[in-house]
């Protein structure tokens, strides 16, 4: 994105918006990215901040699902594939091939001859051929410390990982440099409604009170977990299943892995994973009905930070984790369509679910790797109404960009980043990888409104340090005074949020700082 300045809201009333779309995750920015491509007016309003919630939050995988073939749901798969495939080409650096490990144990299901035959499907799906079983001592010197009683073996596999706020980020960017108009910290007061149809939508600005109603040809409701909100006006029955997944960040130097891990955990056999993520490792994810304020910041409770490093102890006995080796924590809500028979939350299907109702297209549920094709179905049952044929002409949802770190995160526009960056500032934060550079360009073109904009979806310094960050928190000050006009009072209100927030949704829960 390049607009830090946001324009009143009220200019918008100068436009005939053709599509509105509420949500501004991967979910809503895939959508603005196909309308606007397809010549429509588009604007897209977020009530938080870009990627605020689920789609800052993932387990940071760009996958096929694996057990969704256990369970027979070979089309889901097979999307999630093709769309894995096309990241990896059309965004390299940010989405980036990973090799999983599945160890097989005497006696123990699934073996070896039924893994490789999921192994072999998986791959005829994506056209690859990229799985291989390695024997027991091969495995534990990829992956030292591992259970080794009974272990006869390993498979392996490839999926991907991303940055996903990264991922929201530069598809908004594509939105916006085709056309679009963006708006964070923009809230959606209720829909708009004539002779029982839905014509538009009224607006609030979060930080000024602003408020303007705006017509649109088509409003589409991408609010992930927050779906049946929009839905509420309109008397519609709920269908959303807010479903929270946690994660540990460790240190390498307490748990080092290079490529990934899965097993079953042993409390319930759900599927856990173990794997390197920005210099750290990630453990997760949990999987349970999320009962709490969707408008407060999802966290980890006290029974799922040791569910997760009971997972990671059992495989890795020597390593003896603690809740103190955890330097952060994140949980998202993900927006399961509910299926109303009271399955078990991993038993809930992950396929995205569209719906045309009194006029308001909403769409839910579905996987971050499959973004493009979501939005897709969505145009497509919006289609009638704007008075176009949507077809899915494959076309690449990024520019080209230059090689490197910071063509991956910031796209095309690396170039200008690169030209604008000032002596001394090309160097990287101490053990991270992003310089300060980066943080000063986002300051300057990426909207940020917030500290947490800045440290924990811009970057993510909030989530791969110790204290969110607070060793950097001086310089990062002095930036933001530069770059976005704070004066000290303002800093320190922005400092006391930050901290606050940092400790009460991605440090330990609070019975463990007792």
């Amino acid at each position: 994105m390049r607009v830090n300045e946001r324009q009143a809201l009220a200019e918008l009333k100068a436009v005939d918006w053709d599509v509105i779309v509420v949500g501004g995750g991967i979910t809503g920015a895939g959508v603005a990215r196909e309308a606007v491509r397809r010549g429509l007016k588009t604007l897209l309003v977020e009530q938080q901040d870009y990627a605020w919630g689920t789609s800052s939050r993932s387990s940071k995988m760009v996958h096929g699902g694996l057990r969704y073939i256990a369970s027979g749901d070979i089309r889901l798969t097979w999307h999630s594939l093709v769309e894995r495939e096309r990241l990896l080409r059309e965004a390299p650096g940010l989405v980036t091939r990973l090799g999983y490990w599945f160890a097989h144990y005497e006696n123990a299901f699934p073996g070896p001859w039924v893994f490789g035959l999921l192994l072999r499907v998986y791959d005829l799906l994506a056209r690859v051929r990229d799985h291989r079983y390695v024997k027991k001592a091969g495995f534990l010197a990829q992956m030292p410390g591992y259970r080794e009683p009974g272990l006869r073996g390993a498979s392996r596999y490839t999926d991907a990982l991303v940055d996903d706020a990264r991922l929201v980020l530069r598809v908004l960017a594509e939105a916006q440099q085709a056309g679009a108009c963006l708006r964070n910290y923009t809230r959606v007061e209720a829909p708009l409604q004539y002779a029982g149809e839905v014509v538009g939508v009224r607006l609030r600005d979060v930080l000024n009170a602003e408020v303007v109603e705006l017509p649109c040809r088509v409003l589409i409701n991408a609010t992930g977990a927050w779906a049946d909100r929009l839905r509420a006006p309109l008397a519609l029955t709920p269908r959303v299943r807010p479903l929270r997944g946690s994660h540990l960040v460790l240190s390498q130097d307490r748990l080092a892995v290079s490529e990934a891990a899965i097993f079953m955990h042993p409390d319930d056999g759900r599927a856990v994973f173990i794997y390197p993520w920005e210099g750290r490792t990630l453990v997760g994810t949990t999987d349970l009905d999320h009962r709490d304020d969707l408008d407060q910041e999802a966290h980890i409770s006290h029974e799922e930070l040791h569910y997760l490093l009971r997972a990671a102890n059992s495989q890795f006995p020597s390593a003896k984790l603690v809740a103190a080796d955890v330097l952060a924590t994140f949980s998202g809500v993900r927006p399961i369509v509910s299926s109303g028979k009271g399955l078990h939350p991993s038993q809930e299907k992950r396929d995205h679910s569209v719906f045309l109702e009194q006029g308001l297209v909403t769409v839910t549920g579905g996987k971050l790797t499959t973004f493009r094709q979501i939005a897709i179905d969505a145009l497509r049952a919006a289609a009638p109404r704007l008075g176009i044929e949507v077809r899915d002409r494959g076309e690449p949802v990024f520019a080209a960009a230059p090689a490197g770190r910071l063509g991956s995160r910031f796209g095309a526009a690396a170039v200008e980043l690169a030209a604008q960056t000032q002596a001394g500032e090309d160097q990287l934060l101490p053990g991270l990888t992003y310089s300060w550079a980066e943080l000063r360009w986002s300051l300057r073109h990426e909207q940020v409104v917030h500290l947490d904009d800045l440290l924990l979806r811009r970057t993510r310094i909030g989530l791969l340090w110790p204290q969110g960050g607070a060793e950097f928190l001086p310089r990062i000050g002095d930036l933001c005074r530069q770059e976005l006009g704070w004066d000290m009072q303002r800093w320190q209100q922005e400092l006391s949020r930050y901290q606050q927030l940092w400790q009460t949704h991605y440090s330990l829960p609070a019975e463990e700082a007792r």
